[in-house]
């Protein structure tokens, strides 16, 4: 700039957006006429000259979107009359200088976007004149001091990501003329009731900066204001209905923070546009009045506990657009008009509610929605033709309703990217002209419905396909070489259904796949080599088919594998010794097959923390690497042998597999081998001899002195029992007379005996021993006296027994209501409170749906250490049972200690592992105990999904196999299942 010397008479400098680059050099100073000076949008680079100070006559200063870097100069305080001060978007460091307040003119301070540190001044409040403060975009520590009150002619305030924290100091003075304020992304405490003071405030955003306490009843005051950002924060209590004054307020965004309580009807009075409540606790029935905003064109309510019905009233918001209502617990039918006059729709969000009846045939009808969302409900009927035919639609999901009919033969949908129909009851074959216009779509999920027939090979024309999931179907026939076509697939899910014939080697073409699940199909053939040109592999599930040959060492190429399952197939041979090659194998399950040799290509695989090998052939000794496993892991294979050196195996290891023995215990010193056979025959048959000899022997001495036992103890037992009690019942029931008897039973005769009135009446049961087996008469003996002993509230208690050498007596107290035939078959309540499935109340059948959620009780008790209907519920706000209390708890907080028992915590902490567990299991035990049964697991998917727990990735201690000290293992879970 060596150039501006010479204009020594310059007052006006404007080189914006002109590419320059290079230093402001200290030659500015010789501009002292100079009185605007812009070079924005340039390149200039180095530091701000502290000469520019000498500019004396400057009144406008723009350097912004620059690379300046440094301090900024304290001589600006020089400039007494300039009025704005531009250097936002910079690299500037240091702190702001003092200087700069005071400026007795200044009316911009524009210094954001750059890297200024340290304390904001506390003589801010002498720039009087200040109108507009944007400081945002910084690294500033403390607050805004409180001299910002002095600022009476502020009218702009932007102090956004400048890490403050602290109070807000605003509303005690000079704010009256403020009409922008944004502090968001900071971290301040709360709200002070005197922003309300503010009152030509316009624009008020303090996003995500940790706010807690209340929003102040105070900003009813703010009738100007028409936007409220306060999103994000920590603020609790209830939104003030005072905010229903604020009449011009068309934006109010206060989502993702923890209020409570009812939405107030208040708001309904105002013309919004946007209200965004999401994400928050609130309760009760959304206002009606909320429902007649027809200027609302975003409504997002979602992630609340919001209930009740939509009314038809939300038909006519004709402005909505964006309409999220997921997560909450609405119900009741979808209003069949939504979408007849809501034209603009572009997102419906509906999941996780319980909305029932069909889906509106009109959603579509403005021909500018994107993305439908219904899954999770119990929505019924068949799938309307506007959606089908709705041109703009790009997600579809529809997963875990009740949905039923045929597929649809065409979907005209060139846009759409994503289809779920899965959980639902969809029947007939895939058409083959399904997906004729899906030309763009990513994603497809038909799983868990009743599709039946054989697989189109139209599927392999989706060339931009990359998920396919066809899982839990009835499906049948081969696999279609033409899905080879679709190269870009990375998930490929057809399990659980009737596939044969050989997997396709054509499939070798989708390079990019990272999951591919063909498990429990009736696949035949071997597994293809050629599956080693997957490259990208990362889980392979090849189960529960009827695969034979040996496993293909080509497996080997697979360096990104790290889940195989290849179990329950007529696998044979060894495991590939280049199977030490996949170092990121973590999860193998062979079991199940005929696969035979040693273990020593798996002992080199180090992050290989789940195996399961069981029921095979295989021999030898088991790698010290896999000894952490579970000895379930082992089993089946009796070749199979342990060498724990130092004692370093898990006990159930040690107790359920033998050790190995070593080679010198079968060289004996001395013996040829043929001497060694020869001594060990005739010492075995001799031992033999002397053994069965011994035991005839002893077998006759036990059977003479049973004999005399038995007949000295009924002997005995008659002695004892010629006590008055006994005379009395015989003489009661004049010797067991057949007029006395009230039932009859598989086992003996019950009798009545009335004791009269001081010994009450009692009920006599008489059992037959018969024959002459003594053992069994011995051991009834044995029973009758052990249940003598039995005391239990449930239980009635046995008063009295006598013995006979044909029969027995036993006596107990006459109960008068029924017999178990009775209680077994009466129409009352069947179950036990706390237990019993929510649907009974209505039904009173029980159905396999009840039983699974009978077991999701189970399991939560299992993991919380409660009571189905604890005590410590009866105060609980989430009601009187552990499933609603769990419900409760872990949809506000997230955070499994609050649920699991606490010795469950301690293990939590010392091991991932247990944690992902004990969470896995609780996600069981919550879908099982879901309020609609259909939304409740099959008892086979139960099994399946803690299976999958329990073999899942896990590098378990000795103490974790056998479930801590204080926890329930994954094994017993999973057998109390089954």
């Amino acid at each position: 700039m060596t150039f501006l010397t010479k204009v020594l008479v310059l007052s006006w400098l404007k080189q914006l957006d002109s590419q320059i680059s290079g230093e402001i050099g200290p030659e500015i100073s010789h501009l002292s006429q100079l009185k605007s000076l812009n070079l924005s949008v340039n390149h200039f680079s180095g530091p701000i000259p502290s000469q520019i100070g000498d500019c004396t006559r400057l009144q406008h200063l723009d350097l912004s979107v620059n690379s300046l870097s440094g301090n900024i100069p304290s001589t600006l305080g020089n400039l007494l009359t300039l009025k704005n001060l531009n250097l936002a978007d910079n690299l500037l460091n240091g702190s702001i200088p003092k200087s700069i307040f005071h400026i007795p003119t200044l009316k911009l301070l524009a210094l954001s976007l750059n890297r200024l540190t340290g304390f904001i001044p506390s003589n801010l409040g002498n720039a009087t004149m200040l109108q507009i403060l944007v400081i945002g975009n910084n690294q500033f520590t403390g607050s805004l001091p409180f001299s910002i009150n002095n600022l009476e002619n502020l009218t702009y305030l932007d102090a956004s990501s400048a890490g403050l924290e602290g109070e807000i100091p605003l509303g005690y003075g000079g704010c009256k003329k403020l009409k922008y304020l944004d502090l968001s992304f900071n971290q301040f405490a709360s709200l002070p009731p005197q922003l309300g003071n503010c009152t030509n405030l316009g624009q008020f955003s303090v996003v995500g900066s940790r706010l807690t306490g209340t929003i102040p009843s105070s900003f009813g005051q703010l009738t100007n204001m028409s936007l409220l950002y306060l999103s994000g924060n920590f603020l609790s209590g209830k939104i003030p209905p005072e905010i229903g004054n604020c009449t011009s307020l068309s934006d109010l965004q206060v989502d993702t923070n923890q209020l409570e309580g009812r939405i107030p009807s208040e708001l309904g009075m105002l013309n919004l546009t946007s209200l965004s409540l999401f994400t928050n606790r609130l309760t009760g029935e959304v206002p009606m009045s909320i429902w007649k905003i027809t200027s609302l064109e975003y409504l997002f309510l979602h992630e609340n506990s919001l209930f009740g019905e939509l009314p038809v009233e939300v038909s006519e918001l004709k402005q909505l657009r964006n309409f999220t209502l997921f997560s909450n617990n609405f119900s009741g039918m979808i209003p069949q008009s939504l979408g007849l006059h809501t034209t603009q729709l572009i997102l419906v969000d509906f999941e996780h509610n319980s909305f029932n009846g069909p889906i509106p045939p009109n959603l579509c009808s403005g021909k500018q929605l994107v993305k439908l969302f219904l899954g999770f409900n119990t929505l019924h009927g068949t799938i309307p033709d506007d959606i089908r035919n709705c041109p703009t639609l790009t997600r579809l999901i529809l997963y875990d309703n009740n949905l039923s009919g045929l597929l649809p033969n065409v979907w005209a949908n060139p846009n759409l990217l994503y289809l779920d129909l899965s959980n639902n009851y969809f029947t007939g074959q895939i058409p083959a002209t399904f997906v004729d216009k899906l030309t763009n779509i990513t994603e497809i999920n038909l799983s868990m419905n009743r599709i039946s027939g054989v697989l189109p090979q139209e599927l392999g024309n989706l060339l931009q396909l990359q998920a396919l999931n066809l899982s839990y179907n009835a499906l049948e026939g081969p696999l279609p070489s033409q899905l080879a076509n679709c190269t870009k697939m990375l998930k490929f899910d057809a399990s659980h259904n009737m596939f044969n014939g050989s997997i396709p080697t054509a499939l070798r073409t989708m390079y990019g796949l990272l999951t591919l699940d063909l498990s429990e199909n009736h696949l035949t053939g071997g597994i293809p080599s050629s599956i080693s040109q997957l490259q990208s592999l990362i889980e392979l599930r090849l189960g529960g088919n009827s695969l034979g040959g040996t496993i293909p060492s080509a497996i080997e190429e697979l360096k990104k594998l790290g889940i195989l399952n290849i179990s329950t197939n007529g696998l044979t041979g060894d495991i590939p010794s280049g199977f030490s090659k996949l170092e990121t194998l973590e999860q193998l399950d062979a079991s199940h097959n005929h696969l035979t040799g040693t273990l020593a290509s798996l002992a080199e695989i180090h992050v290989l923390t789940q195996v399961n090998i069981s029921y095979n052939l295989f021999t030898g000794q088991i790698p010290a690497s896999l000894l952490n496993s579970s000895f379930y892991s082992f089993v089946g294979n009796p070749g199979l042998c342990i060498d724990c050196v130092h004692n370093n195996c898990d006990a159930n290891l040690t107790r359920n597999l033998r050790r190995c023995t070593g080679a010198s215990s079968r060289k004996q010193k001395g013996l040829t081998k043929f001497l060694t056979g020869m001594v060990a025959l005739g010492t075995s048959a001799l031992l033999f001899a002397i053994v069965v000899l011994t035991g005839l022997f002893i077998l006759q001495c036990r059977r003479q002195r049973e004999k005399h036992d038995t007949e000295e103890m009924y002997n005995d037992k008659e002695e004892e029992d010629d006590d008055t009690l006994f005379r009395k019942v015989m003489r009661a029931t004049e010797d067991l007379d057949d007029r006395h008897i009230i039932g009859r039973g598989a086992h003996g005769t019950v009798y009545k005996a009335s004791l009269g009135s001081q010994d009450g009446v009692y009920a006599v049961k008489k059992l037959m021993f018969g024959g002459s087996d003594q053992e069994r008469n011995k051991s009834m003996v044995r029973e009758i006296e052990t249940v003598g002993k039995v005391r239990h509230k449930n239980l009635v208690r046995l008063e009295e027994y006598w013995i006979r050498k044909d029969y027995g007596l036993l006596l107990y107290r006459y109960m008068n209501n029924g017999s178990l035939h009775d209680i077994l078959h009466e129409v009352t309540l069947r179950g036990t409170i706390g237990y019993i499935a929510p649907e009974y109340a209505f039904t009173s059948t029980r159905t396999m749906e009840s039983d699974v959620y009978s077991y999701g009780v189970v399991l939560l008790e299992l993991i919380t250490r409660k009571k189905a209907a604890d005590d410590s519920f009866a105060d609980d706000d989430a009601g009187f049972d552990i499933v609603r209390w769990a419900q409760s708890v872990w949809s506000e907080s997230k955070q499994i200690e609050l649920v699991v028992d606490r010795g469950l915590c301690d293990n939590m902490h010392d091991s991932i592992v247990i944690r992902e567990q004990v969470t896995q299991v609780l996600h069981v035990a919550l879908s099982c105990t879901e309020r609609e049964p259909s939304r409740r697991p099959s008892m086979t998917e139960v099994v399946r999904q803690l299976e999958n727990v329990l073999y899942a990735p896990a590098n378990h201690s000795a103490e974790e196999d056998q479930g801590g000290p204080s926890g329930t293992p994954v094994h017993e879970i999973i057998e109390l299942a089954s």
